[in-house]
């Protein structure tokens, strides 16, 4: 049976690596497709990008976090049963994407930003409809140009990203793993759990069967953290279920 995994970021970190890798995850889909508007939603999601970095000093973020993660992991070393040879490879290649981040030059997608051609088409974006072919004559002529040369342009504008994006893919990897999972049941839809202070939460996953006819919406902080199971008809507010759900917990911490 297909599942559903809903996610809640428990710290502001977190939740900027899970909106990266949402928008990575994004490009993946539409880069290798030679329409247009499928180069347009690529150009989109690397805009949204870029604005986060924009914003954050992201580089320090993600080279904190992994050194964060390496040293609780070589706290293991000495644990009975532990693969060591896993463990080894595994903080070999933190070591490898913190000396990457360490040696990149700036802030990550400087380039980008001294970029006229994708500065505006930025500047447009911000109005509705406001990136159509009259409003950016010079957007239209790119996207006309051959397949080949627009995803050319697209895949080292998307570069400027590659070292930063498998650092937090792997981090988001590590925390996703970090936890044994538990059969749980909201009863009439509602579930509240107290966290462990001495332990750093990161992520709460919510896991149900896709045939469940609610979604679930999550809420928390590093003290406690709320389920509550929605039933929606799209139209109307959403609801909470009368219905006691089963699900699958994981709170992820490492």
């Amino acid at each position: 049976m297909r599942q559903t995994t809903y996610e809640q970021p428990l710290n502001e970190r977190i939740r900027l690596f899970l909106r990266l890798d949402f928008l990575f995850q994004q490009i993946d889909h539409t880069l290798p497709s030679d329409a247009a508007w499928d180069s347009r939603s690529t150009l989109a999601s690397l805009l949204d990008i870029l604005n986060i970095f924009s914003r954050a000093d992201l580089k320090t973020e993600v080279i904190m976090e992994l050194e964060r993660i390496s040293a609780g992991l070589a706290r293991l070393e000495q644990t009975p049963g532990i693969d060591h040879k896993m463990l080894s490879s595994l903080l070999d290649e933190i070591d490898r994407l913190v000396d990457l981040l360490h040696c990149s030059q700036g802030q990550i997608g400087h380039q980008l930003r001294q970029n006229e051609f994708l500065s505006s088409i930025k500047q447009r974006s911000s109005i509705s409809g406001g990136t159509c072919d009259f409003d950016l004559p010079s957007y239209h002529y790119w996207l006309e140009r051959p397949v080949e040369k627009r995803l050319e342009d697209l895949k080292q504008w998307i570069s400027n990203f590659d070292d930063i994006r498998a650092a937090i893919s792997l981090i988001l990897k590590l925390i996703r793993d970090s936890a044994i999972s538990t059969n749980e049941v909201a009863e009439s839809g509602f579930f509240q759990r107290t966290l462990e202070t001495s332990a750093p939460f990161q992520l709460i996953r919510v896991t149900m069967p896709e045939n469940i006819p609610c979604f679930a919406e999550i809420s928390g902080g590093k003290h406690r953290f709320t389920v509550r199971f929605m039933s929606t008809n799209f139209q109307d507010r959403p609801t909470q279920s009368s219905q006691d759900i089963s699900f699958i917990l994981t709170t992820c911490a490492i």
